[in-house]
């Protein structure tokens, strides 16, 4: 399975992914996962790296960030089994609003999905303002990168770039009321329709346990 997860910071994108990780151990699916599109880098890099990525030049943030996004239509390409979180289109939202401000450069999105697998799934995944801003009072990120007067605001562009897609299989999951468990469960009764037929006899073979 291909699947791109996106949504605001604290909509549970991490909470998922690292769910179906441990899933994909056990049964033997084995996802590559790439869930570090955010700046700084919270995955990969030191405390001090993380700082010197912050403080770059906005011009050059961008720049990586695009290297980075179309280096991964690669990575989606060569590993059948891959978990993208957030990608372009957090890319797309985080991007001019936080990382390079009052610069523009040519959206790329759309040209992205282009080049994707065509059994490439999205999944938005969202929650209500109140519940988002608990959760950042609750467990605070060392990075936050969401302000917590946006929530409405980015969740709503990632509404927008989920319909304006072009990455076909796509569903959206609302997370409010839901605990860790409960959203695993949930995303994998309604991805099934979305599966391709390799996935769905694997999937079938394994029980969904």
């Amino acid at each position: 399975m291909r699947l791109v997860v996106i949504g605001c910071e604290y909509a549970g994108k991490t909470t998922l992914i690292d769910a179906l990780m441990a899933w994909g151990d056990k049964v033997g699916i084995h996802f590559h996962l790439d869930d570090h599109f955010s700046i700084p880098d919270q995955f990969f890099l030191s405390p001090e790296d993380q700082k010197a990525m912050l403080g770059m030049p906005p011009v050059i943030k961008e720049r990586f960030q695009r290297f980075q996004i179309y280096y991964h239509i690669h990575v989606a390409k060569d590993y059948e089994d891959c978990l993208l979180g957030g990608f372009h289109i957090e890319e797309a939202i985080y991007g001019g609003r936080y990382n390079y401000p009052g610069h523009a450069w040519p959206a790329y999105g759309r040209k992205v999905e282009a080049d994707l697998p065509a059994d490439t799934i999205l999944l938005l995944l969202k929650a209500s303002p109140a519940v988002i801003r608990r959760r950042m009072e609750t467990a605070p990120h060392a990075y936050l990168v969401v302000k917590p007067e946006d929530v409405e605001a980015v969740s709503k562009e990632f509404e927008a770039e989920y319909r304006a897609s072009w990455i076909a299989r796509k569903l959206t999951i609302d997370t409010s009321d839901l605990n860790p468990d409960q959203l695993f469960q949930i995303f994998m009764r309604q991805v099934v329709p979305h599966l391709s037929t390799r996935d769905l006899q694997r999937w079938q073979a394994v029980g969904q346990r």
